[in-house]
């Protein structure tokens, strides 16, 4: 059952396998506040726990999730991460809002032809649009 809105994202996300010495960087798919889903070049066992970082955020956003599921793409995998503490969920509500921020800023880009800096994107997007930040919702959830 969804216990939160998936928030589409291409942000760059490090991982770490805690019970190995594995490490990757692949891109982040999606984010909500219940987990995140990315695309793996390896596969993972769901209830695998792994460490997420994403750079991209400062402070670098860092949380311990179990893994859901795992699904085969044609080149990769998708990887469903469930956040293991509480506190994380509302940092990753940060970093979706970061994640809107850097879509709306290539969307102001690709339709208008404008470069926003990060933080002119944020000014323009939370005017526009932080008032209508959706909350949850009750479908179904694989995070």
């Amino acid at each position: 059952m969804r216990s939160f809105i998936r928030h589409p994202s291409s942000i760059p996300v490090d991982f770490q396998l805690e019970e190995l010495v594995t490490n990757g960087s692949d891109y982040l798919k999606n984010v909500s506040q219940g987990g995140l889903a990315f695309h793996s070049t390896v596969t993972l066992r769901p209830g695998t726990t792994i460490r997420i970082k994403i750079p991209l955020v400062s402070p670098v956003f860092q949380a311990v999730g179990k893994v859901t599921w795992c699904h085969p793409l044609q080149n990769a995998f998708e990887i469903g991460i469930q956040f293991m503490d509480e506190n994380d969920s509302f940092r990753a509500r940060m970093v979706e809002q970061i994640c809107h921020i850097e879509q709306y800023k290539q969307e102001v880009f690709d339709k208008d032809g404008r470069q926003l800096s990060g933080e002119q994107a944020a000014v323009e997007w939370i005017q526009k649009y932080a008032t209508d930040f959706p909350g949850t919702d009750t479908e179904d959830n694989d995070n």
